[in-house]
Order: structure tokens, then C-alpha cells, then sequence
């Protein structure tokens, strides 16, 4: 996919990077399968990503190519996500998600790692270095909600609670798909790229979603606040200039737990901030962890 000219949905700058190339792997986290990306590179220091709910690995595509020259990088699939096993009955509590975590940085041996979780991905990357310290060197926490409002919990257990929509094409679902939440300032190559990977096809041979539904059908409360107080290593927290999920208030309440922590925005984006900005979140980013 050429990086310019690229169509875009808003107002976004038009030098999305291209993909980075990538290997498909596998891991054991406790009974669960858990399938992650490796775009390299062996032997340097380690980088994991954690995609949003609803999302997958390939959130990290575009911005991957930033951070290969200094990091080995990698990208998990929630359990539910993407290539990763679903598991029945519905287990998806974020403790779960921190324990599948936890067991595949053993699994790969990660250590002194830089851990960056987006959205759900976040609060899951947080709960992990607040519950398992020692492995994680540094954290950044990507537009996430750190106490999701109860009308939001509720709209999202409704939409769990319906059966999935299945398409008769691949054409079809990849056409019609959306990023949501906020509005997605990506370019619509960047948005059919990721539409591309986000469908399978099932028996009948008709196409859905690579998401357990049961994810947003059991989607839980929580307040991460109280996590940071746990956190003493290196932190950052990323906002899209157009969302709200950081504000001032929010960021007062974690640098009065956890001081260390600083605050970067990256301009002309919404929630999905490495698919909106992948230029300037890697630079920002880069920014924050030259300076550890």
C-alpha cells in the first residue's frame, strides 16, 4: 500500500508510513492461545503491544516501522480478538486479560520491556504492571478510559448481547466496515487495511467479525485509578486531541498517585491514535522513552 497519496476520512495528515512486515505466531498463555505479530527486531530490547476492545494486533501496523530500529516489536490478540482463542464459557474480566499477559511475557521471556496498551488495551496494561511488577520497564497508556461511566459499560453490554451479523461476501463485510469509537480521521486505505483483517469467514460459508461478542456482553466496571498507585515505573499517557477520555482532571488524579507519570497529544487524531497519527504518536513516544 503506497504511503502517499492516501484518500482520507477527515482531516488527517497524509503520511501514514506503510505497514510494517510481519510475522504470525503463537503462544501459550495458561489454556488459552494467544496468536501475536512480530515485526522485529531479534535482539533488541523488547516492545509488546495491547490493541482495544474489539480491535486487534494489526492496530500496531502502522506505527510498528517507527520503533523497529531501537526495539524488537511485537503485538498480542487478546484472547476473543483476532487470531486468539475464544474461550467458553465467557471469561473476559480484565484480570483475565492481565493473567493471559502475564503468562505469554513469561512464555516469550520478555524482559525490561516497553509495554503500550491503547484503549481497553490500556487499562489491561495497566492492571498487568500494577499486578505483575519486575518485567515491564516502561508504560504507555493510549487514550484509554481509566473508569469507564456506567452508561458506556451498559451500551456496550447491549450490543454483546445480540447475535453477530453475518455477510454473504468478504467484499461486502470489509466495505462496510467502520472504526469506532470517535470519529476516525485514518485514511480509507488505512480503514479497509484493517477492515481486511478484521473478518474471518464461519461455517456456511458466510463472513464475521474476528470478536467474541461475549467480550461487550460481560464488559465489567472498573476504576483504574487506584492502580497507579502501584506504578513506579516510567509512564505515559497519550490523548487524541479529539477525544476526552484524558482530560486535565484525569491526568491530575494519576500524577497525584504516580508523579513520574507525563502526558503527551498527539494533533489530528481521535481514539484510534496509531491509525489517525502514527507519524506523531511514534514521535512522541520515541520522545518519552529517549528520555527515561
Amino acid at each position: 500500500m503506497p504511503s502517499q497519496p492516501l484518500p482520507t476520512s477527515g482531516d488527517a495528515p497524509h503520511d501514514t508510513p506503510d505497514p510494517a512486515p510481519h510475522t504470525s505466531h503463537f503462544v501459550q498463555a495458561g489454556g488459552v492461545r494467544l496468536h501475536y505479530l512480530d515485526y522485529g527486531s531479534a535482539g533488541l530490547p523488547p516492545m509488546l503491544c495491547i490493541h482495544g476492545g474489539a480491535a486487534h494486533a494489526h492496530w500496531f501496523d502502522f506505527v510498528a516501522p517507527g520503533f523497529t530500529a531501537d526495539y524488537h516489536v511485537r503485538a498480542l490478540d487478546l484472547r476473543g480478538h483476532g487470531d486468539s482463542d475464544p474461550v467458553d464459557p465467557p471469561a473476559y474480566f480484565y484480570t483475565d486479560y492481565a493473567a493471559d499477559l502475564n503468562a505469554a511475557v513469561e512464555a516469550l521471556d520478555l524482559r525490561d520491556f516497553v509495554l503500550i496498551g491503547h484503549s481497553m488495551g490500556g487499562m489491561v496494561s495497566l492492571l498487568y504492571a500494577a499486578t505483575y511488577p519486575g518485567r515491564a520497564k516502561s508504560l504507555v497508556v493510549v487514550d484509554t478510559s481509566i473508569n469507564l461511566p456506567p452508561e458506556r459499560i451498559a451500551l456496550l453490554r447491549g450490543v454483546g448481547s445480540k447475535p453477530p451479523r453475518d455477510y454473504d461476501t468478504r467484499e461486502e463485510m470489509v466495505s462496510r466496515y467502520k472504526l469506532r469509537p470517535g470519529e476516525a480521521l485514518a485514511p480509507e486505505a488505512v480503514v479497509r487495511y484493517i477492515g481486511e483483517r478484521s473478518v474471518k469467514q464461519v461455517e456456511g460459508g458466510k463472513w464475521r467479525y474476528k470478536f467474541d461478542r461475549n467480550v461487550y456482553a460481560t464488559r465489567e466496571s472498573m476504576d483504574g485509578t487506584p492502580l497507579w498507585d502501584r506504578i513506579g515505573i516510567p509512564a505515559l499517557l497519550v490523548k487524541a486531541e479529539r477525544s476526552e477520555r484524558i482530560t486535565p482532571q484525569v491526568y491530575a488524579d494519576v500524577k497525584a498517585r504516580a508523579p513520574q507519570v507525563e502526558l503527551a497529544e498527539v494533533s489530528n487524531s481521535d481514539h484510534h491514535i496509531t491509525l489517525d497519527n502514527p507519524t506523531e504518536f511514534v514521535r512522541k513516544v520515541r520522545g518519552f522513552l529517549s528520555a527515561e
